[in-house]
């Protein structure tokens, strides 16, 4: 699922790559580069080493949520982890489902209190936007595609993509105001109706915490 700032910036990647004068530049940068590290000894490899070490580890380590239905029953989990071009994907694994497309929202009060699981509140929206991945005042941050379970025992694993929250501390982060909720309804979201897009029942739900 790509956005439009991801088309946009495809074009403009290809043509830095193929511009021949800043490829020379960068070239020249790196063996200077390596030269001062290998002049300046071991001390200052290490630094660097270390700094690369310490960037490395900034990546939001992953987030596992239980999902469990409106009596209380585990239905499986959901793997947040962080997007390499920005936002989250979210690797569902469930089970014990009815069959057919089912909506998947981020709600914003990290509280799943059956059966009804209105405690969860209404979906993460920071901007303040109108519901819908389809709506020209859309989406919530919350908002994400729809997901298929199959087969007799209700199953389903699928990975959704979310490039509006995040894992780190900002307003769009999934920890906001001491965490968010992932909820699973009944029906599919038809991506425009505010503000729920008629995705009908919360039938199952699992917070999203640090």
């Amino acid at each position: 699922m790509k956005t439009a700032s991801a088309r946009q910036d495809e074009p403009l990647m290809a043509e830095f790559s193929s511009n021949s004068e800043i490829d020379a530049r960068a070239i020249l940068f790196q063996g200077f580069v390596r030269r001062f590290i290998k002049k300046r000894g071991p001390m200052i490899q290490h630094s660097v080493l270390a700094a690369l070490f310490a960037a490395a580890t900034l990546a939001a380590a992953p987030v596992k949520v239980d999902l469990k239905d409106a009596m209380g029953k585990p239905v499986g989990t959901a793997t947040i982890t962080e997007a390499k071009k920005g936002g989250v994907l979210i690797h569902l694994k469930l089970q014990g489902l009815p069959v057919g497309e089912h909506a998947a929202h981020i709600h914003a009060v990290a509280k799943c209190e059956g059966p009804e699981f209105t405690s969860a509140g209404g979906h993460f929206n920071p901007e303040m936007k109108k519901h819908g991945l389809d709506s020209e005042f859309g989406p919530h941050a919350g908002d994400m595609p729809n997901f298929t379970v199959a087969g007799k025992k209700g199953k389903a694993d699928a990975t959704l993509v979310n490039t509006r929250v995040t894992l780190d501390n900002g307003p769009h982060s999934v920890f906001t105001n001491g965490g968010t909720a992932l909820m699973i309804h009944a029906q599919k979201d038809d991506m425009h109706t505010d503000p729920t897009g008629n995705a009908g029942a919360r039938i199952a739900c699992g917070t999203i915490t640090k």
